[in-house]
């Protein structure tokens, strides 16, 4: 049984750390160049390693961000934190006490070396794993949508084709007959080229998207870890997906097409290819990033007879002010949706990364 009270360190080295959340089959968000992607905007990334003695039983990438005055910092932790055992190798021990063990640690750390007005955490937990630390409660704003499909990968290629319906289904195979142009995306004239394609898209269903440089920063700094992949017609991208994988997870962040895309029925193919290589790697589960009441999720659904509920975000408050924070926020995405109104394009879940 682990300790209640453990050991929390920084960690300062790259390589180690990831090495520690691929070990501990944690998300790629919690790998340190989502931890840099950030880290050029707005966020600021601190990576904590948690010990029972000498054992390491948990890691976590805590993001802080500085509010507006009087709120001070908010820190955010996104799909972690990460703990031995969530990846289900680990057989001793109780797990539920030990998630506990590590995310009141986090908490704890987060109060005494960040303050402001609280810390968020939507941590890879199925629901029914909430930790139930002191202070927490539900969080009402979420970043990752706790509703999602996640696709076991230890299943055949077969029983998952045969989960879908039947359109999707005979749109992979069909693009497999007719030979589809996809290929894997790699360098930065290719993603620019990509990111066209994704423009268009987010016109057409009306979300915000990012600059090219931040796309181009999370191929650069997540490196091979970085899947993306795209249809291609007439030598140019008509649709695409792209994910991020860790040593278990690959993590769908973006996807969009364009009309050549849809006129080619090449968003199922394009999704499968990533699903693909996540299996030929090794990895166990495909999360496809959370599901809502839109078009894409719709077609999500079409592509497997179950869905899944994550733990969901769970805050911690250290302040009153929390409350009015809380509060202020959908105001708070409103105006920054206004703001920028001249970048907007379209929308998946997923753009909350």
């Amino acid at each position: 049984m682990v300790q209640t009270a453990l050991t929390t360190e920084p960690a300062t080295s790259r390589d180690d750390w990831d090495a520690d959340v691929l070990a501990l089959g944690g998300h790629p968000l919690q790998l340190w160049g989502w931890g840099q992607v950030k880290d050029a905007g707005a966020w600021t990334p601190h990576r904590l390693r948690f010990r029972d003695g000498e054992r390491l039983v948990g890691v976590a990438q805590v993001l802080v961000r500085h509010l507006p005055a009087p709120f001070g910092r908010l820190s955010y932790v996104p799909r972690g934190p990460v703990v031995l055992g969530d990846d289900g190798t680990e057989a001793t021990g109780d797990l539920q006490e030990r998630r506990a063990a590590v995310t009141t640690a986090l908490v704890e750390w987060c109060r005494a070396e960040i303050g402001g007005i609280g810390v968020s955490l939507e941590p890879d937990w199925p629901a029914g794993a909430d930790p139930a630390v002191p202070g927490s409660r539900p969080g009402r704003w979420t970043v990752l949508v706790p509703k999602t499909l996640v696709l076991d990968l230890t299943r055949s290629s077969d029983d998952l084709l045969a989960d879908m319906d039947r359109s999707p289904r005979r749109d992979v195979r069909k693009a497999a007959r007719d030979g589809l142009d996809i290929r894997r995306v790699e360098t930065a004239d290719q993603i620019r080229a990509v990111l066209d394609v994704y423009r268009e898209t987010a016109d057409r269903a009306d979300f915000a998207i990012h600059d090219d440089d931040y796309y181009l920063s999370v191929h650069r700094e997540l490196g091979p870890r970085s899947v993306l992949v795209a249809a291609y017609s007439d030598d140019k991208p008509v649709c695409f997906s792209w994910c991020v994988n860790s040593s278990r997870t690959s993590f769908q962040l973006y996807g969009g097409g364009n009309a050549a895309g849809r006129r080619l029925r090449a968003t199922t193919p394009v999704y499968w290819r990533t699903v693909e290589i996540a299996q030929q790697d090794g990895l166990t589960r495909f999360d496809f990033n959370g599901l809502l009441n839109d078009g894409i999720s719709h077609f999500k659904r079409t592509l497997a007879q179950h869905e899944d509920e994550m733990v969901g975000t769970i805050d911690v408050p250290f302040s009153p002010l929390y409350g009015v924070w809380d509060r202020m926020l959908p105001v708070g995405k409103r105006a920054v949706r206004w703001l920028r109104a001249p970048r907007r394009g379209a929308g998946t879940p997923t753009e909350a990364s």
